[in-house]
């Protein structure tokens, strides 16, 4: 008996595990061609086709503007919501699609989960970046981290110098971090405030190319978190 149709849905997404360096761009989310996703699977190209286009319908996997592959948002959220409130994740699912829409970037949703200081940072993405070295870590830490990695050459490893950012993030309510954690990427990402006058509940931004406008991509983030409205907390 053949493999079945869910058999060969999955192995399409398995066909992005260990992609590496080289299907990733800049350090990006792994990135497949079709030709590779056929490659991979073993798949012959109009049935590899026909299933890379279902998963696009329903989410799974998004289509670049060069016709390249990635995980798709609603993949990624399945599979790593755990840390974040489900209401949360539901109030900024759509502005989530609508800023990668936007920007052509990689959208996501992050909470710190633990000590504000020394806390993971948990992307609804799947990814556990260092805090200190994301714009998203930046806009949730309320103090340096005790530990400070250099991750590249432009990563922030002095906590007085962090601390000054830190500040600056919180009056301007927008974190812009340029290739401190992957060299060719730009983080922006701004607060997502709680119902109810509550205070920051996490953080919603983008990933783009190092060279992008940042003008318009902080537009777009600006706009974005704008349209989310979590829930109030219970009383």
């Amino acid at each position: 008996m053949g493999e079945s149709v869910a058999g060969r849905l999955f192995s399409v997404l398995d066909a992005f595990e260990d992609v590496g360096e080289a299907g990733g761009g800049s350090g990006g989310p792994p990135v497949l061609r079709l030709t590779d996703i056929a490659a991979r699977t073993g798949l012959p190209a109009p049935t590899a086709l026909r299933l890379v286009r279902e998963l696009v319908a329903w989410g799974g996997l998004e289509r670049g503007a060069d016709g390249g592959y990635r995980l798709g948002l609603r993949l990624r959220v399945l599979g790593a919501a755990a840390p974040c409130p489900r209401g949360l994740l539901d109030a900024a699912l759509p502005a989530l699609r609508e800023l990668g829409a936007r920007t052509g970037g990689h959208a996501d949703l992050a909470v710190l989960a633990g000590p504000s200081a020394d806390g993971v940072l948990c992307l609804v993405g799947g990814d556990r970046p260092p805090p200190h070295a994301t714009a998203y870590g930046k806009v949730l830490l309320a103090a340096p981290p005790a530990e400070l990695p250099r991750h590249t050459r432009h990563t922030v490893v002095s906590p007085g110098v962090l601390a000054g950012q830190l500040a600056r993030v919180r009056a301007a309510g927008l974190a812009v971090c340029a290739e401190e954690f992957r060299l060719g990427e730009v983080t922006v990402a701004a607060p997502v405030r709680g119902g109810g006058g509550g205070g920051t509940v996490g953080a919603l931004g983008v990933t783009v190319p190092t060279g992008v406008p940042l003008d318009r991509v902080v537009a777009a983030v600006r706009a974005a978190v704008a349209r989310v409205r979590p829930p109030a907390p219970a009383p």
